[in-house]
């Protein structure tokens, strides 16, 4: 296999195949990163050379910082849709491997690089890894079949805590002053965001793989056709708290 790809650099080490994120400065994603990821995977998974594939990144500091939000600004919910069932194509690939899927992060991993290494088999990551789920921010749930996928990895429980959405042990003197604390913590999010993860996490998790796929699909494509999603974009770049809508 030979290094093609603008933003992907794939390389065989003794029947390893690695597929290194390679967009700098923060190798986050636009259309055409997701359109050489998945060819890359493709290639490695048709490469009789290759026994096991691993995601990596050639950049110091960052395994992805997921997608790049210029791309998302302006988009609604028939862009996002063709955003999202791309992204599904690279998880039904990994989903479908019979090679052995490994991640090695390094450095920040949010949003999207992370959630493609929740399909992998196993994930290594280096003591100075930070990893995150920020979509919420922006009025928006992950993409990348990640409700399902964490759900099934983890459990309910801790898959929705992934956006800050469980309780915890607290002193019994301060418990009210903490619940009060957290509660308002949530109630400056995006409505529309929190009511989709408990959507998509407690419904799609009873769901085949399959159905719960098409479930957060649905709910991404609503959440990118309505207010917050665009408003969650806009504040991002503008470097500005978000104005969420709470009708």
């Amino acid at each position: 296999m030979t290094e093609t790809a603008s933003f992907i650099r794939s390389s065989i080490v003794r029947h390893v195949g690695w597929i290194d994120f390679h967009r700098p400065p923060v190798n986050a994603f636009t259309r055409q990163m997701v359109e050489e990821t998945h060819d890359a995977i493709a290639a490695a998974l048709a490469d009789s050379e290759i026994r096991v594939i691993v995601l990596g990144s050639a950049i110091d500091g960052y395994f992805s910082a997921g997608a790049d939000l210029k791309v998302f600004k302006g988009m609604t919910g028939e862009g996002m849709r063709g955003w999202a069932l791309r992204t599904h194509d690279i998880v039904r690939l990994m989903r479908s491997s019979p090679k052995p899927l490994l991640a090695a992060i390094r450095g920040t991993a949010v949003g999207g690089g992370l959630e493609m290494t929740l399909h992998c088999d196993l994930r290594f990551a280096a003591a100075d890894a930070k990893l995150g789920q920020p979509e919420i921010r922006i009025g928006f749930i992950p993409p990348i079949a990640t409700t399902q996928a964490l759900v099934r990895l983890i459990g309910r429980p801790r898959a929705i805590r992934q956006w800050g959405l469980i309780d915890e042990l607290a002193a019994p003197q301060e418990l009210r002053a903490r619940v009060q604390a957290y509660g308002e913590e949530l109630a400056a999010k995006s409505p529309a965001a929190l009511a989709a993860i408990r959507r998509t996490v407690t419904l799609g998790g009873g769901m085949s793989f399959d159905e719960g796929l098409a479930y957060e699909l649905d709910a991404v494509v609503a959440l990118a056709d309505g207010p917050d999603f665009a408003e969650g974009v806009d504040a991002f770049l503008a470097k500005r708290p978000p104005q969420w809508r709470r009708d």
